[in-house]
């Protein structure tokens, strides 16, 4: 589960580098900037909160849809994180033929693939908080990162979930803006719909195991 979730942040990190970096310097998965975006504008400084607005209540509505109402009594962990990261490859996928016909610079394509990124990203969050694996949230890591450098007598196992938790979102913004940069706009997208598969596929393999009632 840690690897898998590992891969999930990567995706995160491709996602908010498009969002801030080409849709209007907003977050579709990083609610804390949202909410400072929104703050910042509300108090005259001349920062646009229509774009952070947007972003957040679409956010809101993944959390909701995910949280309490996909997949009520999955059998599996296994089962319901295939099923959840199945569904939001092909949001992805969607939001990355989007950007390519649309455009994302202003108007409709922008609007829209802000959506689609952030209902995406709530519906990924209000998962992973269901599983329950400790460190390994995916869309944030200020928590991860303050019991890193913070805490005492971590043993080897819970350094090793918040080091990889923080190293794999550096990683997967780097990379979306090196994609972003030398190949296209929609190229992080696809490269996180790519991400998702693999874990949608690793996912449902490992609930057919014969132990797979104690994956964790």
């Amino acid at each position: 589960m840690p690897s898998l979730l590992a891969l999930l942040t990567i995706m995160t990190g491709l996602v908010d580098s498009v969002s801030f970096l080409e849709l209007g310097n907003v977050f579709v998965a990083n609610m804390t900037g949202n909410i400072i975006f929104l703050g910042l504008g509300l108090g005259g400084s001349g920062t646009e909160i229509m774009l952070a607005a947007l972003s957040t209540g679409f956010f809101c509505a993944g959390a909701v849809v995910g949280g309490r109402v996909a997949f009520p009594r999955p059998a599996h962990r296994g089962r319901l994180l295939g099923a959840a990261t199945a569904v939001q490859a092909v949001a992805l996928a969607a939001a990355a033929v989007i950007v390519a016909n649309l455009g994302h610079r202003s108007g409709s394509g922008r609007l829209a693939t802000i959506a689609v990124l952030a209902i995406s990203m709530g519906w990924q969050y209000a998962i992973v908080r269901r599983l329950e694996v400790p460190d390994l949230r995916t869309v944030v890591v200020t928590t991860t990162l303050t019991a890193l450098v913070g805490e005492r007598g971590q043993h080897g196992a819970a350094l090793a979930r918040r080091g990889l938790s923080i190293a794999a979102l550096l990683l997967g913004a780097a990379i979306g803006a090196l994609l972003i940069r030398h190949v296209s706009v929609s190229a992080p997208l696809w490269c996180a719909a790519v991400l998702l598969v693999v874990v949608a596929v690793a996912s449902f393999l490992a609930a057919r195991r014969p132990d797979a009632r104690n994956w964790a």
